[in-house]
């Protein structure tokens, strides 16, 4: 990249591409997690880990890890592997991630799945909730997977999803090379704006969008009611919600690759 980070990147199969974008602390496993689909269903894949996540580098600088950074190597990403045009497909941190792309360069983007946006306009700047993602840093530089569990709010997550939660957060904050990049990204992502308001979302129109919002219970960070108003704002996009008492779909590599195959179908190549 620009500033000197190295991504780590799989790129997979052939034909329209398709990016996936990862959320905050988790890899480019997380995404679709392993499902083929897209690439049987004649689909070139390419993922890649977030600077200071899974095997990429840190930034050079703690500060280095908003929404303009996480573009412009999305970009980067882009130009490397000559795709002028790309299906994105991302996950809370990656959505915000290719929104910001598609506002500032849509010519860049053939469709798009916002996968449990978490970044609320009017409250991403609450005290209360950055002090939440700096303690989850603090835990993690301090205590490492224990230490982060220890803030997490477990608690918070229905006992039947419980165990299962906990599980994925071990085997995910497992896989990171370098946990303290990890810790600042923890620090700065939530402090950052990939845009103003979601009336800006409806520049997005003639991009065909759906939004995959997960109910509260299994996935508190990402409330529904935020997800269901992202794609209120964004012009003809198909809302996608969960089954009552189904796991989520964004959890759900075989459901979420179908949800993008649907949206490749409607995309202007």
């Amino acid at each position: 990249m620009g500033d000197g980070v190295r991504l780590s990147v799989t790129d997979d199969g052939s034909g329209p591409a398709v990016v996936l974008l990862h959320g905050l602390t988790a890899t480019r496993r997380y995404v679709v997690m392993g499902s083929r689909i897209l690439e049987r269903a004649g689909h070139r894949v390419i993922a890649y880990d977030a600077r200071g996540h899974g095997r990429s580098s840190p930034a050079p600088d703690r500060s280095a890890y908003g929404y303009h950074d996480l573009t412009r190597d999305l970009v980067a990403v882009l130009d490397q592997l000559e795709v002028s045009r790309a299906l994105l497909a991302g996950a809370s941190m990656g959505a915000h991630t290719l929104l910001e792309l598609a506002l500032t360069a849509p010519d860049r983007v053939a469709g798009a799945v916002v996968i449990t946006p978490g970044y609320d306009p009017k409250t991403f700047d609450s005290p209360e909730r950055l002090a939440h993602w700096d303690a989850l840093a603090h835990g993690l530089r301090t205590d490492g997977i224990d230490g982060f569990l220890a803030v997490y709010d477990v608690e918070a997550v229905p006992e039947a999803y419980r165990d299962t939660v906990v599980k994925v957060i071990r085997q995910r904050l497992a896989l990171h090379e370098h946990p303290q990049a990890l810790a600042d990204a923890l620090e700065m992502v939530p402090r950052s704006q990939p845009f103003g308001n979601l009336g800006e979302l409806n520049a997005l129109a003639g991009i065909p969008v759906s939004v995959v919002a997960s109910a509260d219970g299994p996935d508190p960070e990402h409330p529904q009611a935020l997800g269901e108003a992202y794609a209120a704002a964004i012009p003809g996009a198909r809302l996608v919600l969960d089954e009552p008492g189904k796991s989520p779909v964004a959890w759900q590599g075989s459901q979420l690759s179908n949800v993008i195959g649907e949206v490749a179908g409607r995309a202007s190549w």
